[in-house]
């Protein structure tokens, strides 16, 4: 393999020892953050645990081991929780429980899987016609704003009276967040949400919100609870239609991300791995995230700005912090501290994360040069944000079989069919 110039050290590069340590927990510190937030904000939201913070980060550590042996260690690449699926498996969870929700994430995996093998048969400019801009745009955009009531309640905004000290506490989580995504240099513009939710929570210490009773009765050393399908579950195919269509949207993040650390590291991941290995790995980590009861993997912007900060596209750095962080998952006092953050300091955080969210759908319609001077592009944009956020569902209901689609995944099949079967005129 040619070496890459504008890399300090390129993909096959091992780091000396130290360096390597380093540059591994810089990845770690930069996933964490998110990684955990997903199992928190799905747990809150559901009045109880559905997601494992231990398994998340479990997960995320097997998930980018199996990416790096699916793509041949030509792509430093980090999987950690996927911030789509935090909606679905809600809804999937609430109408047809735990069990559905795993199985729902096994076949968005194997959705992956069979997308890749097609790309690898036939090419993959049909997957380009099939999740145009306009489709993945307003996608997103639902994605953050269907989420933003949740962040309201976390903060007692919802409330006749709003506890004072919610207030202060997420207003520090918010405006650490907010300071350093704006004003940061090097690491710490890469963290903001993780240092967010330090200040947030020191505050929470400060003002005695904080129950620490949880980390006091943890063990150090702690089995995660796996949830395994056919050992705690039977398969479940209830919520697969409010959870797989999803998948559609997470491919076309999946390559623009793919297309960013490209251009980082001047190697053109697209064609060499090539588009079929990266799917196939980044399917693959999601069933096997989904199989021991953790959330749906996907590519981390996060850690594509690690390398571009410090020019390391080692995959011996990402492999390492992969390694992190499944021995992280069994430090049961790590993750009881982490479960005891509160609810403010989670509000706070996600006003901003759901917005950027939503925003960056929005910046999707505007990078890729969306028309909507185009009656079309109205229809469909203006169809899936309607269906998305008004709560609109649609269920077929036979005797032995009852099938539904609601919110996001009814927002994407409308969108993309609307897309496909509308003809305009050509003047």
């Amino acid at each position: 393999m040619k070496k890459n110039s504008k890399m300090l050290l390129d993909v096959n590069d091992k780091p000396p020892l130290g360096k390597w340590l380093l540059l591994s927990l810089q990845h770690v510190f930069a996933m964490f953050g998110a990684t955990v937030l997903v199992p928190i904000l799905v747990n809150k939201a559901a009045g109880e645990e559905v997601l494992s913070i231990s398994v998340a980060l479990i997960a995320s550590g097997i998930g980018t081991l199996i990416y790096i042996i699916c793509t041949r260690g030509k792509s430093p690449i980090y999987l950690g929780s996927s911030f789509a699926f935090i909606s679905p498996m809600i809804v999937g969870f609430l109408k047809c429980g735990k069990a559905s929700v795993f199985t729902g994430l096994m076949g968005v995996g194997l959705v992956y899987v069979i997308v890749a093998l097609i790309i690898k048969l036939v090419g993959k400019k049909w997957l380009n016609k099939l999740l145009p801009p306009i489709i993945v745009g307003p996608m997103i955009m639902i994605i953050g704003l269907g989420l933003a009531s949740s962040a309201v309640s976390q903060v007692g905004l919802d409330l006749e009276v709003v506890p004072w000290k919610n207030l202060v506490i997420a207003l520090v989580a918010f405006l650490t967040t907010a300071l350093l995504a704006i004003k940061a240099k090097g690491f710490f513009k890469v963290i903001p949400f993780l240092c967010g939710i330090v200040a947030g929570y020191i505050c929470a210490c400060i003002l005695g919100v904080v129950d620490f009773g949880g980390v006091e009765a943890a063990k150090f050393l702690q089995k995660p609870a796996f949830y395994i399908p056919f050992v705690h579950y039977k398969l479940n195919f209830g919520a697969i239609l409010t959870i797989v269509p999803i998948a559609l949207v997470t491919m076309a993040e999946h390559i623009g991300d793919h297309k960013v650390l490209s251009a980082i590291i001047d190697r053109d991941l697209i064609e060499d791995p090539g588009l079929d290995k990266t799917l196939m790995g980044d399917g693959l980590a999601t069933m096997a995230a989904g199989f021991i009861g953790g959330p749906a993997n996907t590519s981390y912007g996060e850690n594509t700005s690690v390398v571009g900060m410090t020019k390391v596209a080692s995959v011996w750095v990402t492999g390492l912090a992969a390694v992190f962080a499944i021995i992280f998952g069994f430090l049961g006092k790590l993750t009881a501290l982490i479960s005891s953050i509160p609810n403010p300091v989670l509000g706070g955080i996600s006003i901003l994360l759901y917005g950027f969210i939503s925003v960056n759908g929005l910046k999707t319609l505007i990078d890729n040069n969306v028309d909507f001077s185009r009656p079309k592009n109205v229809i469909v944009a203006s169809s899936m944000l309607v269906l998305g956020l008004g709560g609109a569902a649609i269920s077929l209901i036979t005797k032995n079989i009852s099938v539904s689609l609601s919110g996001m995944s009814l927002a994407a099949v409308v969108g993309i069919l609307l897309n496909l079967l509308i003809r305009e005129r050509e003047d």
